[in-house]
């Protein structure tokens, strides 16, 4: 089954993503293609495998058949859309949740509902949702798991921090592939990486959030936005000391400020080449409407420094958290990212309620 599903480790600033991708899944197909008016998307499909971040069937349907996107992946707020969608297939979603759930832990009808039948059938339309757009796109779709439960390794395999990341080294045992998300340092990428995770969702925009707001800076060149050269970082550390794991950076923000003409995908062109991405639907119309002229390879692990120069280098949950706690742009963006996460699924529980 292609279906993933989604930890957060607080370690990486990620959640886990269970997946089951082939060895070579992040080497995209070469296309060279011969048309003149190729767009930018076609292109960089030739350079980085990429992947439709949205939890909407049409939207995923109409991209997949063009060919370019292989995965998806969704999160929370793309469950409690679907929660909240009056449209018929999402409300048949939800109510074989709920009826899975009834059926599951035994709810009696006018009782409370217990917090167990809810947890289940969270779980279980996240499930729907990812078994929908498994129907449409060729690869995986990556599936989060309840983000409450990113403290507890024993509960969640594991969403958050430390356990997070070592949830993902047991399922890995598991041949469960897991996808670390909500990466903002590349300590987080080295411990992931260490544990032999799959794949890892670094989240370039967040971290240019951060350090402009630390800076003052308005703007960057794309070259020099510090969410760029983390994921690059990241990147050439993976490949430098031969890690398997994949780098999808997600998550991405204007590096020369909103307004000016391009510089939506500033992040995502400065980062092709780099094994996967995964990107909303605007920005792929914003990149399927540009030139294929402005893409190029300019994620290069060779080229791109890496990060640690020491072979041997490796982290213990002591050495991390001692670490982790001198990292404040990763302590931040992660603890704002899980929040979000959580009120999200606050929202589809209320939604889940009134349907029991």
């Amino acid at each position: 089954m292609k279906l993933d599903i989604a930890l957060f480790a607080l370690c990486m600033h990620p959640p886990t993503s269970i997946t089951a991708f082939s060895p070579s899944h992040h080497m995209p197909t070469s296309r060279k293609s011969t048309h003149l008016d190729t767009s930018a998307l076609e292109s960089l499909a030739d350079l980085t495998t990429l992947s439709i971040d949205s939890g909407d069937i049409d939207t995923v349907a109409r991209y997949a058949k063009t060919g370019l996107i292989t995965d998806a992946t969704t999160n929370p707020l793309f469950v409690s859309q679907a929660g909240a969608n009056g449209d018929a297939r999402y409300e048949a979603m939800v109510l074989e949740a709920v009826a899975y759930a009834k059926a599951k832990t035994c709810v009696s009808d006018g009782c409370a509902v217990p917090e167990e039948s809810l947890n289940v059938a969270i779980d279980r339309l996240s499930v729907n949702l990812g078994k929908e757009l498994v129907n449409l796109v060729p690869g995986r779709v990556s599936t989060e798991v309840d983000i409450r439960l990113s403290y507890d390794k024993e509960e969640s395999a594991k969403r958050g921090t430390w356990e997070g990341i070592k949830a993902a080294e047991e399922l890995e045992k598991e041949d469960i592939q897991c996808n670390i998300t909500l990466v903002f340092s590349f300590l987080q990428a080295a411990a992931a990486a260490q544990a032999g995770a799959y794949l890892i969702s670094p989240f370039p925009g967040r971290i240019l959030d951060w350090h402009k707001k630390q800076s003052g800076k308005e703007s960057y060149t794309p070259e020099a936005d510090p969410g760029v050269l983390a994921v690059k970082r990241m990147y050439a550390y993976f490949r430098k000391y031969g890690y398997d794991t994949i780098c999808m950076p997600a998550s991405w923000r204007p590096s020369r400020g909103a307004g000016i003409d391009g510089s939506d995908v500033d992040e995502i062109l400065a980062l092709a080449g780099v094994d996967e991405m995964t990107i909303p639907q605007p920005l792929l119309d914003s990149l399927s409407a540009m030139e294929s002229t402005v893409v190029s390879r300019n994620c290069q692990a060779e080229s791109d420094g890496a990060a640690c120069t020491d072979p041997n280098f490796r982290l213990t949950e002591e050495s991390f958290a001692s670490y982790w706690e001198t990292d404040e742009c990763g302590k931040e963006k992660l603890k704002e990212g899980m929040d979000a996460f959580v009120a999200e699924t606050e929202k589809l529980i209320k939604i889940l309620i009134d349907k029991f």
